[in-house]
Protein backbone atom coordinates (compact mmCIF):
# COMPACT_ATOMS: atom_id res chain seq x y z
CA UNK A 1 0.00 0.00 0.00
CA UNK A 2 1.26 3.43 -0.86
CA UNK A 3 2.10 5.59 2.16
CA UNK A 4 -0.28 8.34 1.12
CA UNK A 5 -3.20 5.84 1.07
CA UNK A 6 -2.53 4.57 4.58
CA UNK A 7 -4.33 7.42 6.47
CA UNK A 8 -7.43 6.91 4.30
CA UNK A 9 -7.50 3.17 4.96
CA UNK A 10 -7.04 3.73 8.70
CA UNK A 11 -9.93 6.19 8.76
CA UNK A 12 -12.17 3.69 6.96
CA UNK A 13 -11.39 1.04 9.58
CA UNK A 14 -12.45 3.37 12.42
CA UNK A 15 -15.70 4.20 10.60
CA UNK A 16 -16.52 0.49 10.22
CA UNK A 17 -15.82 -0.15 13.90
CA UNK A 18 -18.04 2.76 14.87
CA UNK A 19 -20.94 1.20 12.98
CA UNK A 20 -20.82 -2.06 14.92
CA UNK A 21 -23.69 -2.82 17.32
CA UNK A 22 -24.82 -5.15 20.07
CA UNK A 23 -28.15 -6.95 20.37
CA UNK A 24 -30.24 -5.06 22.94
CA UNK A 25 -33.85 -6.09 22.62
CA UNK A 26 -36.60 -7.03 20.22
CA UNK A 27 -38.73 -3.92 20.63
CA UNK A 28 -41.18 -3.48 17.74
CA UNK A 29 -42.74 -0.50 16.06
CA UNK A 30 -45.00 0.14 13.12
CA UNK A 31 -43.58 1.10 9.75
CA UNK A 32 -45.59 1.72 6.62
CA UNK A 33 -45.66 -1.02 4.00
CA UNK A 34 -44.31 1.56 1.57
CA UNK A 35 -41.25 2.09 3.76
CA UNK A 36 -40.11 -1.54 3.53
CA UNK A 37 -38.10 -2.29 0.45
CA UNK A 38 -37.44 -5.66 -1.13
CA UNK A 39 -34.15 -6.02 0.75
CA UNK A 40 -36.06 -6.09 4.06
CA UNK A 41 -37.87 -9.24 2.97
CA UNK A 42 -34.71 -11.28 2.67
CA UNK A 43 -34.45 -14.77 4.15
CA UNK A 44 -32.60 -13.42 7.19
CA UNK A 45 -35.01 -10.57 7.95
CA UNK A 46 -38.38 -12.05 6.95
CA UNK A 47 -38.91 -14.02 10.20
CA UNK A 48 -38.76 -10.74 12.12
CA UNK A 49 -41.58 -9.18 10.12
CA UNK A 50 -45.23 -9.75 11.01
CA UNK A 51 -47.89 -8.61 8.59
CA UNK A 52 -50.46 -6.32 10.18
CA UNK A 53 -53.33 -4.31 8.74
CA UNK A 54 -51.50 -1.08 9.47
CA UNK A 55 -48.29 -2.15 7.79
CA UNK A 56 -45.35 -4.26 8.90
CA UNK A 57 -44.21 -4.69 12.48
CA UNK A 58 -40.44 -4.62 12.24
CA UNK A 59 -38.16 -5.87 15.00
CA UNK A 60 -35.61 -3.37 16.29
CA UNK A 61 -32.44 -5.21 17.20
CA UNK A 62 -30.29 -2.10 17.13
CA UNK A 63 -31.47 -0.60 20.41
CA UNK A 64 -29.20 2.21 21.55
CA UNK A 65 -29.68 1.31 25.22
CA UNK A 66 -30.88 4.81 26.13
CA UNK A 67 -34.52 3.86 26.75
CA UNK A 68 -35.84 2.12 29.86
CA UNK A 69 -38.46 -0.65 29.49
CA UNK A 70 -41.19 1.76 30.60
CA UNK A 71 -40.09 4.35 28.02
CA UNK A 72 -39.92 1.75 25.28
CA UNK A 73 -43.41 0.53 26.18
CA UNK A 74 -44.76 4.09 26.02
CA UNK A 75 -43.15 4.73 22.63
CA UNK A 76 -44.63 1.53 21.23
CA UNK A 77 -48.07 2.32 22.63
CA UNK A 78 -48.05 5.85 21.21
CA UNK A 79 -46.92 4.60 17.81
CA UNK A 80 -49.61 1.94 17.68
CA UNK A 81 -52.31 4.37 18.77
CA UNK A 82 -51.54 6.61 15.79
CA UNK A 83 -52.15 3.82 13.31
CA UNK A 84 -55.55 3.06 11.84
CA UNK A 85 -55.96 -0.54 10.76
CA UNK A 86 -56.67 -1.19 7.09
CA UNK A 87 -58.53 -4.36 7.96
CA UNK A 88 -60.87 -2.92 10.57
CA UNK A 89 -63.14 0.08 10.79
CA UNK A 90 -62.10 1.39 14.19
CA UNK A 91 -59.05 3.16 15.52
CA UNK A 92 -56.70 1.21 17.76
CA UNK A 93 -56.72 3.76 20.57
CA UNK A 94 -60.40 3.01 21.26
CA UNK A 95 -59.53 -0.44 22.57
CA UNK A 96 -57.36 -0.49 25.69
CA UNK A 97 -54.99 -3.35 26.39
CA UNK A 98 -54.72 -5.47 29.50
CA UNK A 99 -53.34 -3.61 32.47
CA UNK A 100 -53.73 -0.20 30.82
CA UNK A 101 -55.70 1.09 33.83
CA UNK A 102 -52.65 1.04 36.05
CA UNK A 103 -50.72 -1.30 38.29
CA UNK A 104 -52.35 -4.59 39.28
CA UNK A 105 -53.72 -5.10 42.80
CA UNK A 106 -51.41 -6.32 45.60
CA UNK A 107 -50.75 -10.03 45.20
CA UNK A 108 -52.26 -10.73 48.63
CA UNK A 109 -55.69 -9.66 47.29
CA UNK A 110 -56.23 -12.83 45.30
CA UNK A 111 -59.91 -12.38 44.45
CA UNK A 112 -59.35 -8.84 43.26
CA UNK A 113 -56.28 -9.92 41.26
CA UNK A 114 -58.32 -12.64 39.57
CA UNK A 115 -61.04 -10.14 38.62
CA UNK A 116 -58.40 -7.66 37.43
CA UNK A 117 -56.83 -10.20 35.07
CA UNK A 118 -60.18 -11.48 33.83
CA UNK A 119 -61.44 -7.97 33.12
CA UNK A 120 -58.41 -6.44 31.43
CA UNK A 121 -57.56 -9.46 29.29
CA UNK A 122 -58.80 -9.23 25.72
CA UNK A 123 -58.15 -12.88 24.91
CA UNK A 124 -57.42 -16.20 26.54
CA UNK A 125 -56.51 -19.83 25.87
CA UNK A 126 -59.47 -22.20 26.06
CA UNK A 127 -58.77 -25.90 26.66
CA UNK A 128 -61.36 -28.54 25.79
CA UNK A 129 -61.53 -32.32 25.35
CA UNK A 130 -61.08 -32.87 21.62
CA UNK A 131 -63.49 -34.61 19.28
CA UNK A 132 -61.01 -34.63 16.39
CA UNK A 133 -60.41 -38.16 15.14
CA UNK A 134 -56.65 -38.33 15.70
CA UNK A 135 -56.73 -36.78 19.18
CA UNK A 136 -60.19 -37.74 20.35
CA UNK A 137 -60.41 -37.58 24.13
CA UNK A 138 -57.16 -35.61 24.44
CA UNK A 139 -56.77 -31.96 25.50
CA UNK A 140 -57.06 -29.35 22.74
CA UNK A 141 -56.31 -25.64 23.15
CA UNK A 142 -57.50 -22.65 21.16
CA UNK A 143 -57.32 -18.85 21.40
CA UNK A 144 -60.50 -16.82 21.88
CA UNK A 145 -61.29 -13.16 22.24
CA UNK A 146 -63.25 -12.60 25.44
CA UNK A 147 -64.88 -9.94 27.58
CA UNK A 148 -66.46 -9.78 31.02
CA UNK A 149 -68.12 -6.48 30.15
CA UNK A 150 -67.29 -3.02 28.82
CA UNK A 151 -64.15 -1.45 30.25
CA UNK A 152 -66.15 0.51 32.81
CA UNK A 153 -68.43 -2.38 33.81
CA UNK A 154 -66.79 -5.62 34.94
CA UNK A 155 -69.09 -8.55 35.76
CA UNK A 156 -66.58 -11.38 36.15
CA UNK A 157 -68.68 -13.46 33.73
CA UNK A 158 -66.62 -14.34 30.66
CA UNK A 159 -68.40 -13.98 27.32
CA UNK A 160 -67.42 -15.47 23.97
CA UNK A 161 -68.50 -14.92 20.35
CA UNK A 162 -68.11 -18.22 18.51
CA UNK A 163 -69.06 -20.11 15.37
CA UNK A 164 -70.17 -23.75 14.97
CA UNK A 165 -67.43 -24.03 12.35
CA UNK A 166 -64.80 -23.92 15.10
CA UNK A 167 -63.42 -27.26 16.32
CA UNK A 168 -63.61 -26.02 19.89
CA UNK A 169 -67.36 -25.46 19.60
CA UNK A 170 -67.73 -29.03 18.35
CA UNK A 171 -65.78 -30.18 21.41
CA UNK A 172 -68.11 -28.24 23.70
CA UNK A 173 -71.18 -29.91 22.22
CA UNK A 174 -69.70 -33.23 23.29
CA UNK A 175 -68.32 -32.05 26.65
CA UNK A 176 -69.31 -28.51 27.71
CA UNK A 177 -66.64 -28.17 30.41
CA UNK A 178 -63.50 -26.17 29.63
CA UNK A 179 -60.65 -24.22 31.20
CA UNK A 180 -59.78 -20.67 30.16
CA UNK A 181 -56.26 -19.40 30.94
CA UNK A 182 -55.10 -15.78 31.05
CA UNK A 183 -51.60 -14.41 31.56
CA UNK A 184 -50.67 -11.02 32.93
CA UNK A 185 -47.98 -11.08 30.23
CA UNK A 186 -50.67 -9.89 27.82
CA UNK A 187 -50.41 -6.41 29.32
CA UNK A 188 -47.50 -4.09 30.04
CA UNK A 189 -46.81 -4.93 33.69
CA UNK A 190 -44.66 -8.07 33.27
CA UNK A 191 -42.61 -6.53 30.50
CA UNK A 192 -42.01 -3.36 32.48
CA UNK A 193 -40.95 -5.41 35.49
CA UNK A 194 -38.88 -7.70 33.24
CA UNK A 195 -40.78 -10.77 34.45
CA UNK A 196 -40.73 -13.83 32.24
CA UNK A 197 -44.29 -15.10 31.48
CA UNK A 198 -43.51 -18.20 33.56
CA UNK A 199 -42.30 -16.14 36.52
CA UNK A 200 -44.87 -16.63 39.33
CA UNK A 201 -44.92 -12.88 39.88
CA UNK A 202 -46.33 -12.53 36.34
CA UNK A 203 -49.78 -13.67 37.36
CA UNK A 204 -51.72 -16.37 35.54
CA UNK A 205 -55.38 -17.19 35.98
CA UNK A 206 -57.30 -20.30 34.94
CA UNK A 207 -61.08 -20.27 35.07
CA UNK A 208 -62.80 -23.66 34.79
CA UNK A 209 -66.48 -24.10 34.18
CA UNK A 210 -69.35 -25.10 31.94
CA UNK A 211 -69.71 -23.34 28.61
CA UNK A 212 -73.34 -22.44 27.88
CA UNK A 213 -75.12 -20.46 25.21
CA UNK A 214 -76.24 -17.00 26.33
CA UNK A 215 -80.00 -16.82 26.87
CA UNK A 216 -82.13 -14.25 24.99
CA UNK A 217 -82.59 -12.02 28.04
CA UNK A 218 -78.82 -11.67 28.38
CA UNK A 219 -77.97 -11.25 24.70
CA UNK A 220 -78.00 -7.45 24.70
CA UNK A 221 -75.37 -7.24 27.43
CA UNK A 222 -73.26 -10.03 25.91
CA UNK A 223 -73.26 -8.16 22.61
CA UNK A 224 -72.27 -4.89 24.30
CA UNK A 225 -69.55 -6.67 26.29
CA UNK A 226 -67.96 -8.30 23.25
CA UNK A 227 -68.44 -5.63 20.59
CA UNK A 228 -67.28 -2.77 22.82
CA UNK A 229 -63.98 -4.56 23.36
CA UNK A 230 -63.72 -6.19 19.92
CA UNK A 231 -65.54 -3.83 17.49
CA UNK A 232 -64.51 -5.74 14.37
CA UNK A 233 -66.67 -8.69 15.46
CA UNK A 234 -69.80 -6.76 14.51
CA UNK A 235 -68.76 -7.06 10.86
CA UNK A 236 -67.77 -10.70 10.79
CA UNK A 237 -69.61 -12.73 8.10
CA UNK A 238 -73.12 -13.70 9.20
CA UNK A 239 -72.86 -16.90 7.17
CA UNK A 240 -70.63 -18.34 9.89
CA UNK A 241 -73.64 -18.32 12.24
CA UNK A 242 -71.88 -16.60 15.14
CA UNK A 243 -73.47 -16.82 18.56
CA UNK A 244 -72.67 -15.86 22.15
CA UNK A 245 -71.52 -18.20 24.90
CA UNK A 246 -70.42 -17.68 28.49
CA UNK A 247 -68.67 -19.71 31.17
CA UNK A 248 -70.51 -20.76 34.33
CA UNK A 249 -67.63 -20.92 36.80
CA UNK A 250 -66.75 -23.97 38.85
CA UNK A 251 -63.19 -23.08 39.92
CA UNK A 252 -60.90 -20.04 40.00
CA UNK A 253 -57.19 -20.95 40.00
CA UNK A 254 -54.61 -18.21 40.44
CA UNK A 255 -50.85 -17.96 40.71
CA UNK A 256 -49.67 -14.42 41.32
CA UNK A 257 -46.68 -14.87 43.64
CA UNK A 258 -43.97 -17.32 44.62
CA UNK A 259 -44.73 -20.11 47.07
CA UNK A 260 -47.85 -21.74 45.70
CA UNK A 261 -51.19 -21.14 44.07
CA UNK A 262 -54.58 -19.90 45.27
CA UNK A 263 -57.98 -21.45 44.75
CA UNK A 264 -60.22 -18.42 45.01
CA UNK A 265 -63.76 -19.23 46.13
CA UNK A 266 -66.19 -18.43 43.32
CA UNK A 267 -68.27 -16.32 45.71
CA UNK A 268 -65.26 -14.19 46.62
CA UNK A 269 -64.37 -13.82 42.95
CA UNK A 270 -67.73 -12.31 42.14
CA UNK A 271 -67.76 -10.10 45.22
CA UNK A 272 -64.38 -8.53 44.29
CA UNK A 273 -63.86 -5.67 41.89
CA UNK A 274 -60.96 -5.06 39.47
CA UNK A 275 -61.17 -1.27 39.82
Amino acid sequence: MRPRCFPLALFACFVCLGQSYTLRSSVSWVVSSNDVDDADLSEEVAPALLVDGAGLWKANVLGDGTETPREQAKVEGDAAARQSSRLFSYRIEKVKKAGSSGAPPPHQETARTARYIAHYSDWGHLATISTLDKIKGLPFGNIFSVSDGPLDNSTGVIYFYVTPMDNTVADLKSNPYASLTFSEAEGEFCRQMMYDPEDPRCARLTLTGKMVEVLPEELAFAKEAMFSRHPVMAKWPVGHKWFFMKMDLVQVWLQDWVGGVSLVPVEDYFKATPF
